[in-house]
């Protein structure tokens, strides 16, 4: 069953043309990271009982 699909599959992903344009990977990841540390900042704020 798995062995039929993957030729669709691949066919579908080879059609859509990959990543978009306006996708900038170290704006994306590095607005990921600051996230992230805001979370992380967030969080040793409020766990005072240490």
């Amino acid at each position: 069953m798995t062995t039929a699909a993957l030729p669709v599959l691949n066919l579908l992903a080879e059609g859509e043309g990959g990543n978009h344009d306006s996708l900038n990977p170290a704006l994306t990841g590095g607005a990921a990271l600051f996230i992230l540390m805001l979370l992380l900042f967030i969080v040793t704020r409020f766990n005072r009982d240490r």
